[in-house]
């Protein structure tokens, strides 16, 4: 920076900057399975600025499907492209099938959303994993998840609560949003369809909200420094 005018009067040097701008943080969002899938999907369709974002998945049709422009096959080997079947142990070995992809894709992140829909299979069993591997990469690491609609079943929230326990012990914040607690903002008579694309939504809202603290200017003037001292190691946020 270069002192470019001194101002008549005032003893004041005027600097303009031509060194080329520092840029932020950078934040990375990852959606796992069907659920984070789509979550992404309409994180996208929102318009969010200032993040990337990726896919993984072991279902090779719903990554075709994908609005994200870095897809993670997972588990090639194993699924051969199918989806885990609803099974968290077959998402939990697709993902450490490949460690080495998600690194590689993760890497440079200064934060991290995890994001997924917990009781199905890839997602509740690959978000741990996937998790672990952006700690291990310093970044500030937060899963956002939902936990499933009572009519999904009691394996699949069985399922949800084993998976969002292991989600506790590698990351600095998990925010839970139950389903079950849409259904009092979804009108009477609304269709399944309809339930699914309110939760895919309320997941967005929950990584907007903290990344807009970060990427857009405003009333609560926040950096990652800011954020980052107030989420690491903070736990379940909801």
């Amino acid at each position: 920076m270069a002192p470019d005018a001194r101002k008549p009067g005032t003893g004041i040097n005027i600097f303009i900057d031509d060194d080329p701008p520092i840029t932020g943080a950078r934040i990375k969002v990852i959606g796992i399975g069907g659920g984070g899938g789509n979550a992404v999907n309409r994180m996208m369709e929102a318009g969010i600025e200032g993040i990337e974002f990726l896919v993984a998945n072991t279902d090779l049709q719903a990554l075709k499907r994908s609005r994200a422009p870095i897809k993670i096959q997972l588990g090639s080997r194993l699924t051969k492209g199918l989806g885990a079947g609803a099974d968290p142990g077959v998402g939990r070995e697709a993902a450490l099938e490949d460690t080495d992809k998600i690194i590689e894709v993760l890497e440079g992140a200064d934060m991290v959303f995890v994001t997924t829909g917990l009781g199905g299979g890839t997602g509740t069993g690959g978000a741990p994993i996937i998790a672990s591997l952006a700690t291990e990469l310093n970044c500030l690491t937060v899963a956002v998840v939902t936990k499933p609609f009572h009519f999904e079943g009691r394996r699949r929230m069985q399922q949800a609560e084993h998976g969002l326990r292991e989600l506790r012990e590698c990351v600095d914040t998990v925010i839970t949003i139950p389903n079950e607690r849409l259904l009092h903002t979804v009108e009477k008579g609304a269709s399944l369809p309809d339930s699914f694309r309110i939760a895919d939504d309320v997941l967005r809202q929950a990584v907007q909200g903290i990344s807009d603290l970060i990427t857009v200017p405003g009333l609560i003037n926040l950096d990652f420094a800011d954020v980052k001292s107030i989420m690491a190691g903070m736990g379940m946020a909801l």
